[in-house]
């Protein structure tokens, strides 16, 4: 009895020694519960109630992930489970970053609505918790409960304003396939703690196990895993939700999805590949061909796609896939433990993505459609906009001198140094497709500064007034993207 009386003691005392290791969480944690309090009894008397609270708990989580990087990298917690490294501070940094940005869009957009939001924000907040847990952990239980939270949260987001058909059918597609790729991938987290005994996938423990299970049972496993992955980076052929998700959902949600929590399942790829590759055996081989295949199969599916589509949404969600092509590239990149890449990409990815939504929304708003040919002759009447939207286009699809191309060549650089260390003409390949997809992606793009500037239309009238405050931060956005684009090491120092 004793024994166990002790046992327990320990226990307790190493979750509490644990517990300033967690500050960022337990801060989201009780701004989650302050948010549904709100949204219960504040907001009816003041509105923005949720919305504050929501801004300040990222606040705060910011402060104490700063505080972390002086006080508590290299160290481990909670058993093992949560380990603060360089990495998941400054992934921790930026997703807490883009999710304000979708905060502010939230509250921006739907501030006039009569129907209250503040469950929003509640919802957004259990997201970002999950996207932490995402880029802390190597445990695989940990990550299953991070990426069903994160899961169940898009759900959640994606239905919350739907009210036609469409937009209804788009929220039960999303859960559906959501739902099956879980179940697929758990399956397959089953099969590898049967191989291995262990939950921690970086263990000397796990990497023997995988060593000694059946090689074709391994990689089946690894499939069932990479499709929970895929779901959530939306790599092919876990694609199929994105278009009409995207388009069927209100575009300050279709905005968090194409970004904030790719972010989180990159950063988990990457530790993935860079643990278990680190091995010579068979898997690791298997598994980096299996990634370049896809990668390959996704720029292609997904920017050949965008060249048909007619709606601006549709259209940004078959380049997000495609961008998806090349965000696997990044987190090959990631298995010489270089973080500067992939985390100055997903930065800059990032911003360009929410910045480009949010012009999206603000000229949904005033024409009442997102079809491109609704932009024709708009870039005389509103030129600042325009010339901010071609600038994050271009960045997109990475010319000089934007954030974008430097972020391309940063990539497409380092893929190149593996292959001259490797030899593998896989690896060429990629990049031969990356860059044939990048030349592919500016004949979409260029659809809408084509019908802006190019296309005359004598029809055009006065849009409503645009909100000045959404349209200052994508100007600001693009704005920066271009003086990263010409000073890249203001970024990249700050990494390092």
């Amino acid at each position: 009895m004793s024994a166990f009386a002790s046992s327990i003691s320990s226990i307790l005392d190493h979750i509490i020694a644990s517990i300033p290791l967690f500050k960022p969480e337990l801060t989201l944690m009780i701004a989650f519960v302050c948010s549904i309090i709100c949204s219960l009894f504040v907001d009816k008397i003041w509105k923005f109630s949720s919305f504050i609270i929501t801004v300040a708990g990222l606040l705060i989580s910011l402060f104490f992930l700063l505080d972390q990087h002086q006080l508590f990298i290299g160290q481990s917690g909670f058993f093992e489970m949560i380990k603060i490294d360089q990495l998941s501070i400054l992934s921790r940094i930026i997703i807490s970053v883009s999710t304000l940005f979708i905060s502010v869009f939230i509250q921006q957009r739907f501030s006039n609505q009569i129907r209250p939001i503040g469950d929003l924000y509640a919802v957004l907040i259990t997201a970002t918790l999950g996207l932490h847990l995402l880029t802390l952990s190597s445990n695989w239980l940990l990550i299953f409960i991070a990426i069903e939270t994160v899961s169940i949260s898009s759900y959640v987001m994606v239905g919350y304003f739907s009210k036609t058909k469409f937009e209804a059918e788009a929220a039960m597609k999303y859960v559906l396939f959501g739902s099956i790729c879980a179940a697929v991938m758990l399956y397959g987290l089953s099969l590898i703690y049967g191989f291995t005994g262990n939950l921690n996938f970086d263990s000397a423990q796990h990497i023997q196990g995988l060593i000694e299970a059946p090689k074709i049972m391994c990689s089946i496993a690894f499939l069932f895993l990479l499709t929970g992955i895929g779901f959530k980076l939306s790599f092919a052929p876990f694609h199929v939700w994105s278009p009409d998700v995207y388009q069927g959902a209100p575009t300050p949600i279709t905005a968090y999805l194409s970004t904030v929590p790719k972010i989180g399942a990159l950063v988990l790829l990457s530790r993935l590949l860079a643990s278990w590759t680190a091995s010579p055996f068979y898997y690791s081989e298997f598994l980096t061909t299996i990634i370049i295949i896809i990668a390959i199969a996704t720029m292609l599916i997904g920017n050949l796609a965008a060249l048909k589509q007619k709606d601006v949404k549709r259209m940004m969600a078959y380049s997000s896939i495609g961008h998806t092509g090349i965000l696997l590239m990044v987190a090959l990149v990631y298995v010489q433990h270089d973080i500067a890449v992939l985390l100055f990409y997903i930065t800059i990815y990032a911003l360009m993505n929410i910045a480009v939504f949010i012009l999206i929304d603000q000229l949904e708003n005033g024409i009442g459609n997102t079809k491109i040919e609704s932009y024709t002759g708009l870039g005389k009447k509103y030129p600042l906009l325009f010339v901010c939207f071609s600038i994050l286009l271009i960045s997109l699809i990475g010319l000089p001198p934007t954030a974008g191309f430097i972020g391309k060549l940063l990539v497409f650089s380092k893929v190149f140094e593996q292959y001259q260390v490797v030899n593998e003409v896989s690896l060429l390949i990629l990049l031969i497709v990356g860059a044939l997809t990048s030349v592919i992606s500016l004949f979409y793009y260029f659809k809408i500064p084509l019908q802006a500037f190019l296309r005359e239309n004598q029809a055009v009238t006065d849009l409503p007034k645009f909100n000045i405050f959404l349209i200052s931060i994508a100007v600001s956005i693009s704005i920066v993207v271009m003086i990263l684009g010409i000073y890249p090491s203001l970024l990249l120092n700050f990494i390092n």
